[in-house]
């Protein structure tokens, strides 16, 4: 698998998610279910972080060119409850046709990245790294917003990979006989 079949993979969960959401009562979008966390308590704050993260590594340190300023917020307490759900839905749609864009520009993913653009002694990743990071980081936050969901007593959307993976046939599947069962043109000799 590669970055680009991951991430269609993400875009097409997220969209399923999203859908999932905005059906949800806007009360249990904004409860804050994390208590002791530090800076992200509801389903919301997760939300708009992942799409704060994507937007810096993807788009402010490759690219140069983040999203953020056109939805500005406080990225590092978001404190998402007084941003509606339209609104933060617009900004992550918006990260994510720009990183479709970039990725469908066919960018060289062995290129080197500097993590801190302005330390001329910052650590470098490859792209392909990055982007790796950016959407396990998703993943991982998706996990807690569908548990998130359970705990206000929901069925959260299956978002699985397998969900979204186009089938593929095998050669048992088709019909066709199994390696083992072809006659070996050295048994004739």
């Amino acid at each position: 698998m590669n970055v680009r079949e991951y991430y269609a993979y993400l875009t097409a969960a997220r969209e399923q998610l999203w859908n999932y959401l905005r059906a949800l009562p806007q009360a249990d979008l904004d409860r804050n279910l994390i208590e002791d966390a530090d800076r992200f308590h509801s389903i919301k704050d997760l939300l708009l972080h992942v799409t704060d993260v994507e937007d810096h590594w993807v788009h402010g340190i490759v690219l140069g060119d983040g999203v953020q300023d056109l939805y500005p917020h406080d990225w590092v307490r978001p404190q998402a409850q007084q941003y509606d759900l339209g609104w933060i839905l617009d900004y992550s749609r918006e990260v994510t046709r720009r990183t479709c864009a970039f990725l469908d520009s066919e960018p060289d993913l062995h290129r080197s990245v500097k993590l801190v653009q302005d330390d001329p002694a910052s650590d470098t990743v490859t792209l392909d790294q990055l982007m790796w990071n950016v959407m396990t980081h998703e993943v991982r936050h998706t996990a807690q917003i569908a548990l998130m969901i359970r705990q206000l007593g929901h069925t959260p959307p299956w978002l699985d990979y397998m969900r979204f993976v186009r089938p593929q046939n095998t050669s048992a599947q088709a019909g066709a006989p199994d390696r083992d069962d072809e006659p070996d043109d050295s048994d004739e000799l």
